[in-house]
């Protein structure tokens, strides 16, 4: 397997808080990798130093062979990102979110009508791109960031939490475009999920994250034969490995930040 993301030892404190613990993980060209955990567990810490957003206390990351701390804008023009919070403006277009994005990722303006007509294509909005995204429902913000994040190409697409808040029918049309994306461009997926569902259907490989370590990294099928019953689920798996505790709701921001999240794209 050839990697695309390494990490060593990869470590971030707050003061006394140590939030991400000697993270060493490794994830091959074109795979789906699932990041589990509780809230406050570090799943998010983990992807703002991978996107270059928060810089590591020690340990090393690399992406593509380019260390996130000493080379950050190789980086990021290696990666996509779509956050928990809204990334698209509501008060613009499908089209033109889009086409400003096509500007900051400097796609010539030769090819930019065609790469984002193509995108908006690939994820299902193409008779939508002339509505105001204020009038999109949460799946079709959904689609549309993904949209957004992958117009350069990028080798590599991290998805926090990308179905928070939908129905069940706009969760499955973001898992076939996730799909679509593996599929069409071989691109690598970085995702963090709560739901367990959604982490077996999408991810070949799924890490279960706790108190700032990963405590197990293993295909699902392995992960459920793990913890000695032939008929557990990966919930089952979840809570033998991370449910030592009831108070895993995470911080009031957090909580905050995943409802107002659920909020905007209910």
């Amino acid at each position: 397997m050839v990697a695309i993301l390494e990490t060593e030892a990869l470590t971030r404190r707050f003061g006394g808080l140590t939030a991400v613990d000697a993270l060493t993980v490794s994830v091959g060209r074109g795979e789906v990798f699932g990041l589990l955990g509780p809230n406050g567990a570090g799943k998010t810490t983990v992807i703002k130093m991978l996107t270059t957003l928060l810089p590591p206390t020690s340990g090393v990351a690399r992406v593509a062979g380019f260390d996130v701390a000493r080379r950050p804008g190789e980086v990021r023009r290696r990666i996509g990102y779509v956050p928990q919070m809204l990334s698209v403006d509501g008060a613009l277009t499908g089209y033109e979110n889009l086409l400003i994005f096509a500007k900051l990722y400097d796609i010539p303006r030769s090819g930019r009508e065609a790469r984002v007509r193509g995108a908006l294509a690939l994820v299902g909005l193409r008779d939508d791109a002339g509505r105001l995204v204020r009038q999109y429902s949460g799946g079709m913000i959904r689609r549309l960031e993904i949209a957004q994040s992958t117009l350069h190409r990028p080798p590599l697409l991290f998805l926090d939490e990308p179905t928070v808040g939908l129905d069940p029918i706009a969760r499955k049309a973001v898992w076939e475009h996730i799909v679509r994306l593996r599929e069409e461009f071989g691109t690598t997926i970085f995702l963090t999920t709560h739901y367990m569902e959604e982490a077996e259907h999408l991810c070949g490989r799924v890490a279960i994250m706790h108190r700032g370590r990963v405590v197990i990294d293993d295909t699902p099928e392995r992960l459920k034969a793990s913890v000695g019953n032939p008929r557990a689920t990966l919930g089952d798996v979840f809570i033998h490995y991370a449910g030592d505790t009831l108070d895993s709701g995470g911080s009031f921001r957090e909580t905050s930040r995943g409802r107002r999240a659920a909020r905007r794209l209910g």
